[in-house]
């Protein structure tokens, strides 16, 4: 016969190990991904679906949207080349590539890439004519995009500007 002290022992012994693993387990959508650090270290990026991480803060899981964001910029005031002020309106649409790049590399993604396309939509409108920026908007959109993707897609952010 069993000892009941040694029963009530095991029976405890799996209840943790159950109670561990459930609070270990993580969703991640299809539209998300899970970028895991184990001791603040990067491990690797989990998901879409059900994974789990060691649980007690051994792991930690960030959990990042991938699909397509869109940032309305505030109105710009800026001066073109021949020194007239205009106001513009602009629009980015962006998507995160490597989730992981997008969390080690810079701390928001959002606001980096926000703030790098009002600089460079400011820097582009102060290379043209008042008529080149109201006629040429197709060859100043080319422009920004260009100006922004060595810093995101060919560089450590890994985001891609779509327009």
């Amino acid at each position: 016969m069993d000892n009941p002290l040694q029963t009530s022992f095991l029976t405890i012994v799996i209840a943790v190990i159950v109670f561990l693993i459930i609070i270990g387990l993580r969703i991640a959508r299809e539209y998300e991904r899970g970028v895991i650090f184990r001791l603040g270290r990067y491990v690797g990026i989990r998901g879409p679906g059900l994974y789990w991480i060691i649980p007690l803060g051994i792991e930690r899981s960030m959990i990042i949207d991938i699909r397509v964001r869109t940032i309305g910029a505030e109105q710009q005031e800026t001066i073109t080349r021949d020194s007239v002020t205009i106001k513009v309106n602009a629009v980015l649409w962006y998507k995160i590539v490597d989730a992981s790049k997008s969390i080690i590399a810079v701390e928001n993604a959002g606001s980096a890439i926000y703030q790098l396309a009002l600089t460079s939509l400011r820097n582009i409108i102060g290379q043209h004519d008042l008529d080149e920026v109201l006629q040429e908007r197709d060859k100043i959109n080319a422009l920004l995009r260009q100006g922004i993707s060595p810093s995101t897609v060919a560089g450590v952010w890994k985001l891609s500007v779509s327009k």
